[in-house]
């Protein structure tokens, strides 16, 4: 974003107060993600973090279980979350939950999707795919929380990497250099 030439900085500091507040709102009400954050951290706070963590944790837990008539429909159900999350931490800026959340994700897709995930075929290969990229990805994103929430998430992550070595996903893994536990 580039900066305010220094004229124009010095100009708008000298505005009248609620002229100031006027462009202030309208500037804010133009950026969607800017408002939802602007309203968590002065309207919600930090006490509501857990209540938005346990809506996604609903979220997550629920549409992974159940049929999905092709691996390709689980695949658009799986990005659709994960995009979710990742929202989640840009609004909150709730890294741990986002990892807590995602680990959780692949976690339970290897406990409710095994016959989707057992062999690498052609219609499986994108899903299984995606499943070691995010096991990827969460790995790298738990090495760069603090120690201490990786006491949190290690059952959690050794559950996904033992599924994900019985899958059909293990050559991707072995392809991408996966660790077999967590931590490696």
């Amino acid at each position: 974003m580039p900066a305010l030439p220094p004229d124009l900085r010095r100009a708008l500091f000298a505005l009248p107060e609620r002229e100031k507040d006027q462009l202030l709102a309208r500037l804010v009400a133009q950026d969607a993600v800017l408002t939802e954050q602007l309203a968590f951290r002065l309207l919600e706070g930090p006490e509501a973090l857990e209540t938005r963590r346990a809506t996604l944790r609903a979220q997550v837990d629920d549409p992974v279980r159940g049929y999905h008539p092709t691996p390709n429909d689980l695949l658009v159900i799986l990005r659709q979350l994960q995009a979710r999350l990742a929202y989640h931490a840009k609004i909150t800026d709730d890294a741990f939950g986002e990892v807590e959340l995602s680990w959780r994700l692949l976690a339970n897709v290897f406990r409710h999707q095994a016959e989707a995930t057992a062999r690498l075929h052609g219609p499986t290969q994108p899903l299984l795919q995606h499943l070691t990229k995010r096991t990827q990805e969460a790995l790298k994103q738990t090495a760069k929380l603090h120690e201490d929430y990786h006491v949190e998430l290690a059952e959690t992550a050794n559950v996904v990497l033992a599924a994900l070595w019985q899958s059909g996903a293990a050559p991707l893994a072995r392809e991408l250099g996966l660790p077999r536990t967590f931590p490696a």
